[in-house]
């Protein structure tokens, strides 16, 4: 058995009774029906491009990269339940767009973490079906659970290590979180962010986080960002999921700490996984914005499906 993996940071637990009190308090909810946003997706204009950067929002934490040509796919969970089981847990809102059948050829797979929500077992059997040639990147941990499930190309990554595969670099980095997928291996495998340096762009990808200074540390090492995905949803109660969940104020610090040019919001709208109203964590990450003097410009809440082409980066203009 491997040992448990820690957060760089120490952060009060959750109590199992305080645990079970909000499942319990959770199920027994039954908040208005919300349908976020959805916008068809651009399928033609994605597969096309080879020279402008851009991101799609498909769904909660998987998002379509494209940089400098290359097509990279972040936490992909395509299924109807975040859940280990196909008749109960948390059901999606809206459907992902595009869906994994119209994926364009993709170069990488990044995976954060093992939870359901971005570790999903029927979409990673479907991809590695669909896109053999992808490469999957993981935290230490993962590598043997994907070769189960079909994976043959599986690069596995400490915290602060990197890999070049074709000229884009990928670091793994540290942020507050936990692993698991079951009561009985708790924190067995790693979780990370990414940092993906690609033609001339840095793009920061957060996975699942809580606030800490990690953020800051990734910024002091790797440089500021160009681009940032940051989560901005499934906070309430505070208590609860404040430890290893950032909310709409904690994601604009995490903005000004990675100096990011550009942040996206992801990881809201699609699961209910708390108990903040669906549609909450937009309106608040607008007044957190406009409080902190931040142009609402450069932290964009895109629709489901929705791309964003993205500017020139940074590091190219300094080429």
């Amino acid at each position: 058995m491997p040992a448990r993996f820690a957060n760089r940071f120490p952060h009060p637990l959750r109590s199992r009774r305080a645990l079970l009190a909000w499942w319990w308090r959770y199920l027994r909810q039954r908040p208005p029906p919300v349908r976020p946003p959805v916008t068809p997706p651009e399928l033609a204009w994605i597969a096309a491009n080879r020279h402008r950067d851009a991101v799609t929002w498909i769904g909660h934490a998987t998002c379509l990269l494209q940089l400098g040509g290359r097509y990279l796919l972040t936490d992909p969970q395509f299924s109807r339940r975040a859940s280990p089981l196909p008749w109960l847990g948390p059901r999606r809102t809206v459907p992902p767009a595009p869906a994994l059948a119209q994926l364009p050829p993709l170069d990488f797979v990044l995976i954060s973490h093992d939870h359901y929500d971005h570790l999903d077992v029927a979409s990673v059997r479907r991809l590695a079906a669909a896109q053999p040639q992808a490469h999957f990147v993981v935290p230490s941990g993962l590598r043997c659970w994907l070769l189960r499930h079909r994976v043959q190309r599986v690069i596995e990554l400490e915290w602060w290590q990197a890999v070049d595969v074709g000229g884009c670099m990928i670091h793994a980095v540290p942020v507050q979180h936990f692993s698991g997928r079951g009561p009985f291996d708790r924190n067995r495998r790693l979780w990370c962010g990414y940092v993906i340096e690609c033609a001339g762009r840095r793009t920061f990808f957060a996975g699942d986080t809580g606030y800490s200074p990690d953020f800051a540390d990734i910024a002091g090492r790797l440089g500021s960002m160009d681009l940032a995905l940051l989560p901005i949803g499934a906070y309430a109660p505070q208590p609860v999921m404040g430890a290893m969940h950032v909310d709409p104020e904690a994601a604009v610090q995490i903005h000004l700490d990675l100096g990011a040019r550009q942040s996206v919001a992801m990881h809201w709208g699609t699961f209910r996984l708390s108990e903040e109203p669906l549609d909450e964590p937009p309106q608040r990450l607008a007044r957190a914005l406009a409080e902190r003097g931040v142009p609402a410009g450069t932290f964009q809440v895109l629709r489901h499906g929705q791309t964003l082409r993205l500017p020139a980066a940074a590091m190219a203009e300094l080429r």
